[in-house]
């Protein structure tokens, strides 16, 4: 007798691969202004520090330049006594040997605000040296500026009543500054 041949099973075909789904293109950043045009001035008055601080740091990473004037009235949210307190623990630091190694404490609020943009900007990188760069702050408005159209920026303003904050002028007279 005769073995049935085994029927040969028939060969697994491949699955047909997924098709990728297109990637989006990128849309090119919109530049608000140019590097080589005037600068985009904002008014700091009744902003909160820190969300400024940190609209300033992507507009200046896009290309732009920034000026920032009225410094001394940029708001700090919290009781003046909290943040008065922490400042003044802030420049307990010192270095052991000797304190002209640093680190040095702005107590002005242009040098605040500028440290503040400082941090959130990647200063080891080329892109956040030239950053940096295009930044100026003032105190009050100075005459070169006050010529240029000033904005705010919506989303950084303060949101409660102007008692819940302290302003930047008012935290560098109680650690030192005037």
């Amino acid at each position: 007798m005769d073995k049935p041949k085994p029927t040969a099973k028939p060969k697994p075909t491949a699955k047909p691969k997924p098709t990728a789904k297109p990637k989006p293109t990128a849309k090119p950043k919109e530049k608000l202004v140019d590097k080589t045009s005037r600068p985009i001035v904002i008014d700091g008055t009744n902003h909160i520090a820190g969300r400024l601080s940190s609209n300033v740091a992507k507009l200046l990473l896009e290309g732009n330049r920034v000026a920032v004037v009225n410094s001394e009235k940029i708001m700090i949210s919290g009781k003046k006594k909290n943040i008065v307190h922490e400042y003044e623990q802030f420049l307990k630091i010192s270095s052991i040997l000797h304190p002209k190694h640093g680190p040095f404490h702005p107590r002005r609020p242009d040098t605040m605000m500028s440290r503040m943009i400082r941090g959130m900007l990647p200063r080891d990188k080329p892109s956040g040296k030239e950053a940096l760069k295009r930044l100026r702050i003032y105190i009050g408005i100075p005459k070169d500026v006050k010529s240029l159209g000033k904005t705010q920026l919506q989303k950084t303003k303060i949101t409660k009543s102007s008692a819940s904050y302290t302003s930047m002028g008012e935290l560098g007279r109680n650690i030192g500054w005037n």
